[in-house]
Protein backbone atom coordinates (compact mmCIF):
# COMPACT_ATOMS: atom_id res chain seq x y z
CA UNK A 1 0.00 0.00 0.00
CA UNK A 2 1.19 3.53 -0.91
CA UNK A 3 0.88 6.27 1.51
CA UNK A 4 0.44 10.52 0.62
CA UNK A 5 0.69 12.24 3.15
CA UNK A 6 -0.29 15.99 3.42
CA UNK A 7 1.22 18.59 5.57
CA UNK A 8 -0.71 21.06 5.95
CA UNK A 9 -1.00 24.32 7.14
CA UNK A 10 -4.66 24.61 8.91
CA UNK A 11 -7.18 22.06 9.34
CA UNK A 12 -9.39 23.29 6.61
CA UNK A 13 -7.31 22.34 3.80
CA UNK A 14 -7.66 18.57 5.50
CA UNK A 15 -11.65 19.09 5.09
CA UNK A 16 -11.54 19.99 1.97
CA UNK A 17 -9.09 17.38 0.52
CA UNK A 18 -10.88 14.34 2.59
CA UNK A 19 -14.12 15.50 0.19
CA UNK A 20 -11.48 15.57 -2.96
CA UNK A 21 -8.93 12.07 -2.35
CA UNK A 22 -11.65 9.39 -2.25
CA UNK A 23 -13.01 11.02 -5.90
CA UNK A 24 -9.33 11.29 -7.38
CA UNK A 25 -7.11 8.54 -6.00
CA UNK A 26 -7.47 4.80 -6.37
CA UNK A 27 -8.47 2.67 -3.06
CA UNK A 28 -5.01 1.36 -2.77
CA UNK A 29 -3.54 4.60 -2.12
CA UNK A 30 -3.70 5.76 1.79
CA UNK A 31 -3.87 9.40 2.61
CA UNK A 32 -2.39 10.61 5.49
CA UNK A 33 -2.41 14.43 7.06
CA UNK A 34 -0.48 16.23 9.33
CA UNK A 35 -2.44 19.47 10.45
CA UNK A 36 0.38 22.35 11.70
CA UNK A 37 -0.64 25.50 13.55
CA UNK A 38 -0.53 27.91 11.06
CA UNK A 39 2.10 28.80 8.12
CA UNK A 40 5.05 29.71 10.76
CA UNK A 41 4.17 26.33 12.43
CA UNK A 42 4.70 24.53 8.93
CA UNK A 43 7.63 25.79 8.11
CA UNK A 44 9.32 25.52 11.25
CA UNK A 45 8.38 21.85 11.15
CA UNK A 46 8.20 20.67 7.70
CA UNK A 47 11.49 19.51 7.23
CA UNK A 48 12.28 17.60 10.64
CA UNK A 49 8.43 15.70 9.88
CA UNK A 50 10.16 14.69 6.43
CA UNK A 51 13.67 13.67 7.85
CA UNK A 52 12.05 11.60 10.70
CA UNK A 53 9.04 9.80 8.58
CA UNK A 54 9.35 5.83 8.80
CA UNK A 55 6.48 4.61 6.59
CA UNK A 56 7.77 2.71 3.38
CA UNK A 57 6.13 3.42 0.13
CA UNK A 58 5.42 7.46 1.36
CA UNK A 59 4.94 10.10 -0.68
CA UNK A 60 4.38 13.66 0.26
CA UNK A 61 2.79 16.76 -0.59
CA UNK A 62 3.54 20.21 0.99
CA UNK A 63 0.45 22.68 1.21
CA UNK A 64 -0.36 26.21 2.46
CA UNK A 65 -1.74 29.57 1.36
CA UNK A 66 0.01 32.36 -0.27
CA UNK A 67 -1.83 35.40 1.79
CA UNK A 68 0.16 38.28 0.83
CA UNK A 69 3.70 36.60 0.45
CA UNK A 70 5.65 36.14 -2.76
CA UNK A 71 4.54 32.64 -3.97
CA UNK A 72 7.49 31.47 -5.94
CA UNK A 73 9.76 32.45 -2.58
CA UNK A 74 7.62 30.77 -0.60
CA UNK A 75 7.43 27.26 -3.03
CA UNK A 76 10.93 27.68 -3.21
CA UNK A 77 11.85 28.12 0.63
CA UNK A 78 9.24 25.19 1.19
CA UNK A 79 10.89 22.58 -1.63
CA UNK A 80 14.60 23.67 0.12
CA UNK A 81 13.47 22.44 3.16
CA UNK A 82 12.20 18.96 1.45
CA UNK A 83 15.46 18.55 -0.33
CA UNK A 84 17.36 19.30 3.08
CA UNK A 85 15.51 16.41 4.69
CA UNK A 86 16.16 13.98 1.80
CA UNK A 87 12.65 14.28 0.12
CA UNK A 88 13.30 15.65 -3.10
CA UNK A 89 10.12 14.30 -4.61
CA UNK A 90 7.76 16.11 -2.67
CA UNK A 91 5.35 18.63 -4.24
CA UNK A 92 4.88 21.62 -3.08
CA UNK A 93 1.53 23.30 -3.96
CA UNK A 94 0.72 26.81 -2.71
CA UNK A 95 -3.18 27.89 -2.85
CA UNK A 96 -2.83 31.44 -4.45
CA UNK A 97 -3.90 33.70 -2.33
CA UNK A 98 -6.31 30.99 0.54
CA UNK A 99 -7.57 27.91 -0.05
CA UNK A 100 -10.83 29.89 -0.57
CA UNK A 101 -9.89 30.49 -4.14
CA UNK A 102 -10.49 26.68 -4.69
CA UNK A 103 -14.25 27.13 -3.63
CA UNK A 104 -14.74 30.62 -5.53
CA UNK A 105 -13.40 28.96 -8.81
CA UNK A 106 -16.44 26.62 -8.21
CA UNK A 107 -19.39 28.26 -7.05
CA UNK A 108 -21.34 25.38 -8.30
CA UNK A 109 -19.38 23.01 -5.42
CA UNK A 110 -20.33 26.24 -2.95
CA UNK A 111 -24.15 26.06 -4.06
CA UNK A 112 -24.39 22.40 -3.18
CA UNK A 113 -22.33 22.24 -0.58
CA UNK A 114 -23.97 25.09 1.15
CA UNK A 115 -27.20 24.67 -0.05
CA UNK A 116 -27.48 27.98 -1.29
CA UNK A 117 -29.29 28.65 -4.30
CA UNK A 118 -28.24 30.60 -7.55
CA UNK A 119 -24.36 31.34 -6.68
CA UNK A 120 -22.95 29.56 -9.62
CA UNK A 121 -25.08 31.91 -11.78
CA UNK A 122 -22.49 34.76 -10.65
CA UNK A 123 -18.95 32.68 -12.05
CA UNK A 124 -19.27 34.63 -15.22
CA UNK A 125 -18.72 37.72 -13.08
CA UNK A 126 -15.28 39.09 -13.63
CA UNK A 127 -13.87 38.74 -10.10
CA UNK A 128 -14.97 34.98 -10.07
CA UNK A 129 -13.31 34.13 -13.23
CA UNK A 130 -9.78 34.67 -11.87
CA UNK A 131 -10.21 33.88 -7.80
CA UNK A 132 -6.49 33.51 -7.61
CA UNK A 133 -6.69 36.79 -7.91
CA UNK A 134 -8.54 38.00 -5.21
CA UNK A 135 -6.90 39.21 -2.37
CA UNK A 136 -9.05 38.24 0.33
CA UNK A 137 -11.32 35.21 -0.79
CA UNK A 138 -12.58 34.17 2.49
CA UNK A 139 -13.93 37.40 3.33
CA UNK A 140 -15.10 37.29 -0.31
CA UNK A 141 -16.90 33.69 0.04
CA UNK A 142 -17.92 34.80 3.38
CA UNK A 143 -20.04 37.93 2.18
CA UNK A 144 -20.68 36.03 -1.05
CA UNK A 145 -22.86 32.91 1.14
CA UNK A 146 -23.96 35.89 3.81
CA UNK A 147 -21.30 34.47 6.54
CA UNK A 148 -22.84 30.63 5.89
CA UNK A 149 -19.28 29.76 5.14
CA UNK A 150 -17.47 28.48 8.11
CA UNK A 151 -13.76 27.79 7.33
CA UNK A 152 -13.49 24.15 8.55
CA UNK A 153 -17.45 23.15 8.20
CA UNK A 154 -17.80 24.81 4.67
CA UNK A 155 -14.43 23.26 3.30
CA UNK A 156 -16.03 19.53 4.45
CA UNK A 157 -18.92 20.74 3.12
CA UNK A 158 -17.63 22.12 -0.23
CA UNK A 159 -14.76 19.41 -0.55
CA UNK A 160 -16.77 16.72 -1.74
CA UNK A 161 -18.66 18.83 -4.48
CA UNK A 162 -15.27 20.14 -6.06
CA UNK A 163 -15.15 19.85 -9.92
CA UNK A 164 -11.78 17.84 -10.73
CA UNK A 165 -12.13 17.62 -14.47
CA UNK A 166 -9.92 21.30 -14.62
CA UNK A 167 -13.29 23.15 -14.94
CA UNK A 168 -12.51 24.99 -11.38
CA UNK A 169 -11.55 28.56 -12.16
CA UNK A 170 -9.00 28.66 -10.02
CA UNK A 171 -5.54 27.60 -11.49
CA UNK A 172 -4.16 26.75 -7.89
CA UNK A 173 -6.49 24.10 -7.23
CA UNK A 174 -6.14 22.67 -10.91
CA UNK A 175 -2.14 22.89 -10.48
CA UNK A 176 -3.07 21.21 -7.08
CA UNK A 177 -4.94 18.04 -8.07
CA UNK A 178 -2.28 17.72 -11.29
CA UNK A 179 0.54 17.89 -9.16
CA UNK A 180 -1.34 14.72 -7.27
CA UNK A 181 -1.94 12.92 -10.72
CA UNK A 182 1.51 12.92 -12.03
CA UNK A 183 3.21 12.14 -8.76
CA UNK A 184 0.93 9.10 -7.99
CA UNK A 185 1.57 8.05 -11.99
CA UNK A 186 5.71 8.51 -11.30
CA UNK A 187 5.21 6.67 -8.33
CA UNK A 188 3.48 3.69 -9.26
CA UNK A 189 6.06 2.63 -12.18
Amino acid sequence: MKNLVFLLEEPSAKAMLKGVLPRLLPENIFSEFIVFEGKQDLEKQVERRLRCWMKPNSYFVVMRDQDSADCSKIKNRLYAKCINAGKPETLVRIACHELESFYLGDLVAVEKGLSLAGLSEKQQKRKYRMPDKLSNPAAELSALTNNKYQKLLGSRAIGSHLSLDRSNRSNSFNVLISGILKLMRVQAV
